[in-house]
């Protein structure tokens, strides 16, 4: 069980976007996420008339480091650190500070 999952919203610690917050779109391999409006670069990309794409500069998400991202904790409105432990025989992540349970 990893403590970052998809879909989880996520607030930035470090970095040119620090403060931001985004859900995960996906995990990238090995230790990097994609998370939605955060690492914006641009790409230049060409036309292709084949099928149909128009070429010019698109901003699009880059990964980022799961490092430097946290779990978004709602009760505190800060980023929060997880931990797992088990409960009724299953693996579950908690936030360390409350003590709550990640809503999966």
């Amino acid at each position: 069980m990893r403590k970052i999952q998809q879909d989880d919203e996520v607030i930035v610690i470090a970095g040119r976007d620090k403060g931001k917050r985004g859900s995960v779109l996906s995990m990238v391999p090995p230790n990097r996420v994609l998370v939605s409006g955060i690492n914006m670069v641009k790409k230049h990309t060409r036309p292709n008339p084949q099928i149909n794409e128009q070429g010019g500069i698109i901003d699009k998400e880059a990964p980022i480091a799961i490092s430097n991202i946290a779990l978004y904790n709602a009760e505190t409105n800060k980023a929060d650190r997880v931990g797992i432990r088990e409960e009724n025989g299953k693996r579950v992540r908690y936030f360390k500070s409350t003590g709550a349970l990640v809503e999966d």
